[in-house]
């Protein structure tokens, strides 16, 4: 007797240990959804469907024929179907064509699941037709300004990819058939880091594969914008060329990129963007971008992507609360501050302009140096007949607009000498963003 019982006492010992053991492992390895933060869903009281934010804005254009005007494109590759809206603003339409025109070029939803970057796109034109109006900006400059410039949107580039996300697959960054279309360009095309995720950064068979990067090359070709900002979220960013390299280009159009950068971080992102070339400030490379494309091959003068939100505190499963805002405050808060930030760069690059009739917006001869400041350019310069020119002559608008790019570069100069921009280590793979 004695013995059995010994024996039961290991036996029911050993039991316990199995048991507890067991549901160690359980835990470990057969961990189900309920143990995970929970994942935030699409919030219907902020964000329309594709179909409705397309209703949108047709209905907007429909209403402002004479300033709006919108097309459709379509391809289609190896059965795959996509088509590509853009609506195009001109304060005068019988002058879209104008090539003295100061031409700019914006895309929206490029990646599925950033939402809050296509009702920005709604918001920039609901501004644009004057329906909605930015509270601090001065009606007459913006006047002046949208008289010199002819804007085309896209506001959702990747249509096929967004139904995915709509559909359940909120993580979804890629097109209709798994390509992402900010790899799938010709500059660097197919390179893999280290850290390569084909889920993530698929490139496609080959540069162009795609029916949305081919419409979007046509637009850029047949439009010849000045400058081109590609759309996304993720962080708060503001991005020059290079994506593909941590180095950003040299000469006189990289100087200029990086002052209008460093100025609307300043005025807009309350200094807090990272400012500076993709490659080099993200935290990683990304090969076949959009971006490094229009710069390079296309010579678009001033080539940028904004990142406009991003919180880094969500789950890296929370891939809608990771991307876009999801309370009233922070939505409002996002489209506001980045309207602002849009119709400002508009006014600072219309007025690259000397004369908004001139078909040349970049010639350097337009450009006042600080040289040119230091030798007296304020008192007197000599015209192209050899006579001087007194500064009443030169006429207060330029005037202005030089000093107070003056005036920008030396504040931005010191800034850059007296602080540190604070770069983020996003770890969690969903975070990518370009």
């Amino acid at each position: 007797m004695a013995f059995n019982l010994h024996h039961s006492r290991h036996f029911i010992t050993l039991s316990y240990l199995f048991l507890l053991l067991c549901s160690c492992f359980s835990s470990i390895f057969c961990s189900s959804d309920n143990d995970f933060p929970p994942v935030t869903p699409i919030n219907r009281d902020l964000y329309r469907t594709s179909d409705a934010l397309m209703e949108e804005i047709e209905a907007l254009v429909n209403r402002h024929q004479d300033r709006l005007h919108m097309e459709t494109f379509q391809s289609t590759n190896k059965g795959y179907h996509a088509e590509l809206n853009v609506v195009t603003y001109c304060r005068n339409r019988t002058a879209i064509e104008d090539k003295s025109k100061f031409r700019i070029l914006l895309s929206f939803g490029q990646h599925a699941r950033e939402l809050i970057t296509t009702e920005l796109a709604l918001r920039i034109l609901s501004i644009l037709s004057e329906e909605q109006f930015l509270p601090k900006m001065d009606p007459l400059l913006l006047n002046k300004t949208l008289e010199k410039i002819v804007i085309k949107v896209v506001p959702m580039e990747n249509l096929n990819g967004r139904k995915k996300v709509e559909a359940g697959d909120v993580c979804e960054r890629r097109n209709g058939r798994g390509v992402d279309l900010n790899r799938n360009w010709s500059v660097d095309w197919g390179k893999k880091e280290k850290d390569f995720d084909p889920y993530e950064e698929n490139p496609g068979i080959g540069p162009f594969s795609e029916p949305e990067a081919q419409l979007m090359r046509k637009l850029s070709t047949s439009f010849e914008p000045h400058i081109w900002v590609n759309v996304h979220s993720g962080m708060e960013a503001l991005f020059m060329p290079y994506d593909h390299k941590n180095t950003t280009p040299s000469g006189v159009e990289s100087q200029k990129m990086r002052l209008m950068l460093e100025t609307l971080n300043h005025l807009h992102c309350g200094d807090r963007c990272v400012v500076g070339s993709g490659g080099g400030s993200v935290g990683y490379l990304a090969h076949g971008t959009t971006t490094d494309y229009m710069f390079d091959v296309a010579k678009v003068p001033m080539a940028f992507t904004f990142e406009i939100y991003g919180d880094e505190k969500a789950s890296s499963r929370d891939c809608f609360k990771m991307f876009n805002p999801v309370d009233h405050p922070t939505f409002n808060r996002v489209l506001n501050e980045w309207s602002a930030t849009f119709f400002t760069m508009f006014n600072m690059g219309a007025h690259q302009m000397k004369d908004p009739q001139e078909s040349t917006p970049f010639n350097m001869d337009h450009l006042i140096s600080i040289d040119d400041y230091l030798n007296g350019y304020l008192i007197e310069r000599k015209s192209r007949y050899g006579e001087k020119k007194e500064f009443l002559d030169l006429g207060l608008q330029e005037i202005r607009t030089y000093f107070r790019l003056f005036l920008l570069s030396s504040v931005m100069l010191m800034f850059m000498f007296c602080s540190r921009i604070a770069k983020s280590n996003r770890s969690h793979l969903p975070s990518i963003s370009l």
